[in-house]
């Protein structure tokens, strides 16, 4: 069973990814959102998670207007430009990693670089992820 989350086949919580094939997934929805949005998405994209943490690293975010600007140093201009995109995507990036990984997403942080070219996306959940083993001794409270 499939739903169809904002343009994106999210799997059911029967049929989850796991591994290389959830990391793949999410890079590919990151992206597709940023795409979908800007008219152009990254050129790479990984996507990495461990235990109830997601990252998704894109490179070469910028569009060409983008880039004549930050050439023209005004990067910063760019990076708060980014900042309104995030903001309008943040619901479809969280759709997607929630149908993705079967979790809801408690908090999304996006930033990105201008040189060189880097943006990440960061989804804290609300558990670990499904069917992944958890490390032990690897949270530290104080």
């Amino acid at each position: 069973m499939t739903n169809r989350l904002g343009g994106l086949l999210a799997m059911s919580v029967q049929e989850q990814l796991s591994g290389g094939r959830l990391n793949a997934a999410l890079a590919d929805a990151v992206v597709q959102i940023h795409n979908r949005y800007l008219g152009r998405g990254p050129s790479k994209g990984q996507a990495f998670f461990r235990e109830n943490v997601v990252v998704v690293v894109m490179e070469e975010t910028l569009t060409k207007a983008e880039r004549s600007l930050v050439e023209s140093d005004r990067g910063d201009r760019v990076l708060g430009m980014r900042r309104e995109f995030q903001r309008t995507m943040e619901d479809d990036l969280v759709e997607a990693v929630e149908g993705l990984t079967g979790c809801s997403v408690v908090a999304f942080m996006s930033d990105n670089h201008v040189d060189p070219d880097v943006a990440a996306e960061l989804f804290v959940l609300d558990r670990p992820v499904p069917g992944e083993a958890t490390a032990s001794g690897s949270e530290i409270e104080q």
